[in-house]
């Protein structure tokens, strides 16, 4: 028996018998209308559609949509792209978080050379660095009509308040649920149209605050909308708590020159450079000074901002900014270099120490 059966079988919610079917051609129905005009759905190259998921997870199309239209003008063949270094790649996704992304972007790209084209299976797009299930879906309906169903937060939302559905959507159970439900659902010859309309009205009309529900087409036959649970929908079990952290960076002036490292693996920004960070309660800057030859030379030292707030998805960064203008090159330890001022914009670097040089 399918999901939706089951679902029918166990309450009397439905309106009749073409329940799932009427949501699926009133879905496609509104697409034609109201699917939003994106440059990546223009294309079936499987290489811009693809570069488009990677740049959207965890990312609004809005802000997504520039950094496509950079990335295509920079690289516009997945071979270019391959052939970049990492710094370039970095450099260009910088602003966009989630800088792994941008690591495993790069690293599937030479996967793609190495397998003499873009995968012709959902098992070989899955193979590359940094795609899931849903990305995988996602490029095998739209580029190649393949009939595999998406599910991200949109369908997740979009389903469990039409069908009334309380299974928590970030537990094993609810995935296993919410996914078999997208896929039978999802008509087998207009897959790429059904995902997409799946991912645009979770998007622009059955939003997470203030859906319109007003103007909502499956408005009379939505279970959450009828029993006034709208706002209770979908259901998400608290798993993980915010962490703070505090962090203290000194840009470090000298003769034209700053210095600056690169973040190693196993923490957050890997691979991106910043100033000099110090992440110590106890840390006092005369001490700093005297221990790394600032007696030595003249400094001046300004501070430019304190308790600089950074959220992330699982912690919040509390940063100090600080200058330091030396007559000399202090004593650092030895993963950083001193870089020319002017050429500071050629290296990657996090939103955060974005702000500090804003600053400057």
């Amino acid at each position: 028996m399918g999901n939706l059966q089951k679902i029918r079988c166990k309450t009397t919610r439905c309106m009749n018998n073409d329940f799932p079917s009427d949501f699926t051609s009133t879905l496609l129905r509104w697409f034609d209308s109201h699917g939003r005009q994106l440059p990546w759905r223009e294309t079936h190259d499987p290489y811009a559609i693809w570069l488009s998921e990677i740049i959207l997870q965890q990312t609004q199309v809005k802000q997504g949509w520039d950094y496509w239209l950079r990335f295509m003008e920079r690289w516009p063949r997945v071979e270019m792209l391959a052939e970049a270094t990492e710094d370039e790649v970095l450099r260009l996704w910088q602003g966009l978080g989630y800088y792994s992304r941008a690591r495993n972007l790069h690293h599937a790209a030479k996967q793609i050379v190495e397998m003499g084209g873009f995968p012709q299976t959902m098992e070989g797009i899955r193979s590359l660095k940094g795609v899931g299930d849903y990305t995988a879906a996602a490029i095998g309906s739209i580029a190649f009509g393949w009939p595999v169903a998406v599910v991200d937060g949109n369908v997740y939302r979009v389903l469990s308040r039409y069908f009334g559905i309380e299974t928590p959507i970030n537990t094993t159970a609810g995935k296993h649920e919410f996914t078999a439900m997208a896929q039978e659902l999802l008509p087998e010859k207009q897959a790429s149209a059904f995902n997409q309309a799946m991912m645009d009205f979770g998007a622009t009309q059955c939003m997470p605050q203030a859906p319109r529900c007003a103007d909502c087409p499956l408005m009379v036959s939505c279970v959450a909308f009828r029993e006034e649970r709208v706002r209770q929908l979908p259901v998400k079990l608290k798993t993980l708590k915010v962490r703070e952290r505090r962090l203290i960076y000194i840009y470090i002036r000298c003769k034209g020159f700053v210095a600056i490292h690169r973040r190693g693996a196993g923490d957050i920004w890997q691979g991106l450079w910043e100033p000099l960070l110090i992440e110590n309660d106890d840390w006092h800057m005369d001490d700093w000074l005297a221990m790394h030859g600032g007696n030595d030379t003249k400094c001046v030292v300004k501070c430019l901002k304190r308790h600089v707030r950074h959220v992330l998805t699982h912690r919040v960064l509390l940063a100090d900014f600080y200058l330091i203008e030396s007559g000399a090159r202090l004593t650092l330890p030895a993963d950083y270099v001193w870089v020319d001022e002017a050429d500071l914009n050629q290296y990657g670097v996090p939103r955060l120490v974005e702000k500090l040089f804003e600053l400057l």
